[in-house]
């Protein structure tokens, strides 16, 4: 019997684990479940004690405080400091925030944003929690983390240093959802030091679940005021820093360096017959602001009407100011932007616009790279390449924007990131774009004509790396007498039903005592999980003898079984094959004809002749010689198989006297 154990080693390798990110499929950090706890502890008149984050200086790292102050940390709950605390006193706000020693700024600024859009506040600040009923010193919140949103559980200990909150506290003194919230994330990272600096786009992300884009306000792009109009109008979150070697200091201007700051607001009014156009700032010291021109107290407020400046104005030393647009830019040094579509660059568009989203989260492994350099674009690369349609173009707006997030281990910090980025290549091979860069998240807008396109995610590095990629692409209305302004409140983006990721947790669902799925379990899975899709389900349903073909082609260990590494790698196909079809059905018919066929083979780069296409087309076509996605799955399965089982057979030397073409003929008649 042929050993195709080596001709799949090239399909498999690691597979990633999670959910479709939804929060109907929230995931409980630490397999910690909140209720579950909670009744737990109130049945046995017991306050919790997080044994997985506890109230010691491992919760709080090694390097954030000196030795001597380490030791000097006390952990107290919020009843032993009051009486009567309160989780949310009248409402959340940003002037409840005011940060503590450890250099969060980057998260609070997120913070501060999130808590003017309730759509997105309700998601990581559930309201089952308080002090007053069920009260059990255990406290949760969500974030979203790698394409899912994960349940954080905590005790409700807090850090104290000579007597003074260590972390964010509120404002009014017995309020505490900041600091329990701030706890959260510092669980979810790890520590409290690794919140010790970071960036602010991380954490509008793992708010929201959005996509974010970073703008250089130093180079900044020449619609950058549109941009913020435009967000500011359908209510994105926005955050900005400085620069600055020498972090939290004061300019005499009253702006700090190396801070970060929420920007809360963006209009444009009448000011000496002129239109200004002005950004409001909020700084998370809860203090400390801009005195220049715009600022609280400036002259130029006495030339804008009264009704504009009694809406807009506040002279208060709560950290809030308003300054230029010329200013902002000359004062900070980056803009970031997040939605959970990207929104903000739908400005100048008049027409009803919306977004459509594609998710994939998979592994890139330098392993299946080839070519003299891994992450070159002339590299001949088995990694995941996945394909879009862009069929709108205004040559005066954004159409796509793609999204790459790599997976960091839990509590790793920024120095363990890699450079990361994707290709942009067009139909015929040609890098349209690149773009690198050593962070978490690399996001890109860009205006691109109708057409077929494919992404490929990579890195620099000679290391394998997980990864989020989501592709965003503008729909339009054909309607030109539409007047729908930009939805105040849009939907969150709706991922695809299949998902690369999700493997582990459908393979659990159907295996047998979780250990091994079989040909009707098989054939049970890929029914609900693959057909769900409108596409893929026109051309039926996988039966079971295709089912049992799949399985005798994965199945390494000859057992009639698949384990859940060999279901891992057939997933992975499948999500492949998905993307192929879909880019091949040009008509959206659910078919693929002979033509398509062909066209599919070749862009997965497998041998094909017109016999061989012929034999296709019978063996796994309808009685019209087309092919829906179930049997083009199997028909692929079985053509790339073989490929690699020749390729490897042809290793053994001169002794194989036949073509490759002549073999997968023989193969297709067997």
């Amino acid at each position: 019997m042929l050993n195709l154990s080596s001709a799949l080693r090239l399909q498999q390798g690691l597979q990633t684990a999670g959910t479709t990110g939804g929060l109907q499929n929230l995931r409980n950090f630490n397999n910690q479940d909140f209720e579950h706890l909670r009744s737990l502890c109130l049945s046995q008149g017991l306050l919790f004690e997080d044994d997985i984050f506890p109230a010691d200086t491992s919760s709080i790292g090694p390097n954030l405080l000196p030795k001597d102050k380490l030791q000097q940390i006390e952990w107290k709950r919020p009843r032993e400091l009051l009486r009567n605390p309160c989780l949310i006193m009248d409402g959340v706000s940003r002037f409840d925030i005011i940060q503590g020693e450890i250099g969060d700024c980057w998260m609070l600024a997120a913070l501060g944003s999130l808590t003017m859009q309730k759509q997105f506040l309700e998601k990581v600040l559930p309201k089952d929690q308080g002090f007053q009923s069920d009260y059990a010193g255990i406290f949760h919140f969500r974030f979203w983390q790698f394409g899912d949103w994960v349940d954080v559980v905590i005790d409700d200990r807090l850090p104290f240093l000579n007597g003074n909150y260590l972390s964010v506290h509120a404002r009014t003194s017995n309020e505490f959802w900041p600091s329990l919230l701030e706890k959260a994330y510092a669980k979810l990272q790890g520590s409290y030091q690794n919140l010790h600096g970071g960036y602010i786009s991380d954490a509008l992300v793992d708010f929201t679940g959005g996509v974010q884009m970073q703008f250089s306000l130093k180079d900044p792009p020449p619609d950058l005021e549109d941009v913020l109009k435009a967000a500011s109008k359908s209510r994105c979150l926005m955050g900005c820093s400085t620069s600055g070697w020498m972090r939290n200091t004061v300019l005499r201007n009253g702006i700090v360096q190396g801070h970060a700051y929420t920007v809360t607001g963006a209009v444009k009014i009448r000011f000496k017959n002129q239109w200004e156009h002005i950004i409001r700032v909020w700084n998370p010291w809860g203090h400390g602001e801009w005195r220049g021109p715009w600022s609280d107290g400036s002259p130029e407020w006495d030339y804008v009407e009264p009704e504009i400046k009694e809406e807009l104005y506040r002279k208060k030393n709560d950290g809030e100011f308003w300054m230029s647009y010329e200013n902002f830019r000359e004062q900070f040094s980056w803009l970031c932007v997040c939605n959970c579509t990207p929104t903000f660059l739908d400005f100048g568009d008049q027409r009803h616009t919306g977004w459509s989203v594609e998710r994939h989260i998979n592994l890139w492994n330098p392993l299946l790279a080839t070519g003299r350099s891994n992450w070159s674009s002339g590299a001949v690369s088995k990694n995941p390449q996945y394909f879009f349609k862009v069929t709108k173009h205004d040559p005066k707006s954004y159409n796509v924007v793609i999204s790459l997030i790599q997976k960091n281990a839990e509590g790793v910090h920024d120095a363990q990131k890699l450079k990361i980025g994707f290709f942009i290549t067009t139909e015929n091979s040609k890098v349209l774009k690149q773009d690198f860069s050593l962070a978490r998240d690399v996001s890109s807008c860009f205006n691109l004509s109708p057409g077929t396109y494919a992404v490929t995610p990579a890195t620099t590095e000679d290391r394998e790396f997980e990864f989020v990629l989501r592709i965003f692409v503008k729909n339009q209305d054909d309607n030109e007498n539409s007047n729908s302004q930009l939805n105040p409140a849009p939907p969150m983006d709706v991922p695809r039903q299949i998902q690369d990721s999700s493997y582990k947790a459908i393979f659990l669902k159907y295996a047998k005592q979780g250990s091994a799925i079989d040909a009707l379990q098989l054939q049970r899975l890929l029914n609900d999980m693959v057909l769900q899709d409108e596409m893929t389900s026109v051309g039926g349903e996988f039966s079971f003898d295709s089912c049992r073909a799949i399985l005798a082609l994965m199945d390494l260990n000859s057992n009639g079984q698949l384990t859940l590494q060999e279901f891992g790698s057939l997933w992975r196909s499948v999500t492949k094959y998905m993307d192929l079809f879909r880019r091949e059905d040009r008509n959206c018919s659910g078919f693929l004809d002979v033509y398509e066929l062909k066209s599919a083979i070749q862009t997965a780069g497998l041998p094909v002749n017109e016999q061989i296409l012929h034999l296709m087309a019978l063996r796994y076509g309808n009685v019209y010689k087309r092919m829906g996605f179930a049997d083009f799955v199997s028909c692929m399965l079985r053509l790339e198989t073989m490929t690699y089982a020749f390729q490897n057979l042809a290793k053994g030397g001169p002794q194989v006297l036949m073509t490759v073409t002549e073999w997968l003929t023989l193969v297709m008649y067997i």
